[in-house]
């Protein structure tokens, strides 16, 4: 089980459940798919047109991840990465949703941004394929958006999210089924429109090959190599004799069409509007099949958090360059923070690693805002960091960011909306008592301890220290008053 590591990725059309053994060879480690769940959810299908998700979907989407849940006893949560896509970040009652879906998978579930989902379907791609340097474009349509990517060996280089999939698409142009010629042409011309805003900034950059990851994508390479019309991969005139034959018919007849799966005929004449739109749009003379996508390109981000390459770690410090925030100051803070919540031994619960990396990513950019302007600087860095495009954080990662970087200053009843839970009241004393200690900006050490007793947090300082450093005795006292009000009991013991 220790080498095991296990990605889920819940789509807007299918659920799929990716199980993977770490090999290290010479140096270098590789993962190797030992089991793979897929099950259509059809959770697109399911929104209304306020964007809820149908209580009869959200029933679907229980069902199969209750069975994901059974196959993932055992694994430790460190093991276990699931990652919910368009629909998920779309649905108004996501937020309801979401405890209901992680109490039945049993792990948690963050939603991911698209520009995030793009980044990590190419790295799938890019670690199925063998090794090359050339450019390679990835294209993936999924139900409810399509991500189109261009990258070399494992670095994205131009990261796309269109709102529109194979789903949306159908349900918008297809409702009942029937293809017309005109409502094909709609629909093209609807997703060429989507296209054009990048394909400039794409076709300048360019690439070698073509890679489609997608369900669309392989269902087309099926089709078409079956009936003979590509004879490798997905050509444009493959996908228009395609075209001519469903409008001649109005709907996908499954028997004249060898190499169609059930559930990708409902939603095959969105899928292939679309990709017909990107080979118009950006040039593409041929697609080859990419394997992986993005249950790929999760396990081996997971495979990164676990060997200390982090891409967390890669983007706070792309942001620390970027907001030209004092690195020394981050670094100061926390070691310290560090410090104060390794002496208050929280509970070593599903959420305490969590809080510790946040806790450290947080310290280190709690001066982000300083950017925007000084005044009200933890306000602009709390809206900075959550809702910047940051590489390998999900949503939930950046609002707790936001959280802490909101809260290591000012009062703490702005938070109470928010309704922290305890573990998290606490991390966000350890950084505002390293922040307030800390202001001179020196290197000099803090003679501050913290020791949890009886539901109180005592703070340990030796009187001699607090004749010398007045300011901090003075803001200790405050911190004290200002966690009583927020419920909490602080005490100054002198030693």
């Amino acid at each position: 089980m220790d080498h095991l590591l296990a990605a889920v990725d819940l789509g807007s059309n299918s659920f799929r459940l990716s199980i993977g053994r770490v090999v290290q060879q010479n140096g270098v480690a590789q993962i190797y798919a030992t089991d793979r769940l897929r099950e259509s959810a059809r959770l697109a299908a399911g929104l209304d047109d306020d964007n809820r998700i149908s209580d009869e979907a959200i029933e679907r989407a229980l069902v199969i991840l209750k069975r994901f849940g059974e196959r993932l006893a055992g694994f430790r949560h460190d093991q276990v990465r699931a990652v919910a896509t368009n629909t998920f970040r779309i649905a108004t009652n996501a937020a309801d949703i979401l405890p209901l879906a992680e109490q039945a998978l049993g792990f948690p579930i963050e939603i991911i941004s698209g520009r995030e989902e793009a980044r990590l379907i190419f790295s799938g791609v890019a670690n199925e394929l063998p090794p090359s340097d050339d450019k390679r474009l990835v294209i993936d349509i999924g139900g409810g958006s399509t991500e189109v990517i261009i990258g070399s060996g494992f670095k994205p280089i131009r990261l796309s999210s269109l709102f529109m999939g194979c789903v949306s698409h159908t349900r918008q142009f297809f409702p009942d089924g029937k293809i017309t010629e005109l409502r094909m042409r709609q629909a093209i011309l609807a997703a060429r429109r989507e296209f054009e805003g990048i394909s400039r900034q794409y076709r300048k950059t360019g690439w070698d090959t073509a890679y489609g990851s997608s369900g669309t994508a392989k269902g087309l390479i099926a089709i078409l190599g079956e009936n003979q019309w590509s004879p490798k991969g997905i050509r444009l005139d493959g996908m228009e004799k395609l075209k001519d034959k469903l409008i001649r018919d109005g709907k996908v007849i499954m028997s004249e069409l060898p190499g169609i799966k059930a559930d990708r005929a409902p939603v095959l004449a969105g899928g292939l509007a679309i990709m017909l739109a990107g080979f118009q749009e950006l040039g593409i003379d041929q697609m080859l099949a990419g394997e992986g996508a993005l249950r790929v390109g999760v396990l081996y981000d997971l495979l990164g958090r676990d060997s200390k390459h982090d891409k967390r770690e890669e983007t706070v410090r792309q942001f620390i360059k970027r907001y030209q925030v004092d690195p020394h100051q981050g670094t100061r803070v926390r070691k310290q923070a560090q410090a104060f919540m390794e002496q208050l031994e929280l509970p070593d619960d599903g959420e305490k690693r969590d809080l510790e990396l946040a806790l450290g990513w947080a310290s280190e950019l709690h001066e982000i805002g300083i950017s925007v302007a000084h005044a009200d600087y933890h306000k602009h860095g709390a809206y900075i960091l959550e809702h910047a495009d940051m590489p390998g954080f999900s949503r939930d990662d950046q609002q707790l960011l936001a959280l802490l970087c909101l809260g290591h200053q000012g009062k703490l009843a702005k938070l109470r909306p928010l309704s922290p839970s305890r573990n998290r009241w606490m991390t966000l004393l350890c950084l505002r008592l390293a922040v307030q200690l800390l202001r001179r900006r020196q290197n000099s050490g803090v003679p501050v301890k913290l020791k949890p007793r009886n539901g109180e947090i005592r703070i340990s300082v030796p009187r001699a220290w607090l004749d010398t450093h007045p300011l901090s005795e003075y803001s200790l006292q405050n911190e004290i008053k200002e966690w009583g009000k927020a419920g909490f009991t602080l005490t100054l013991h002198e030693t």
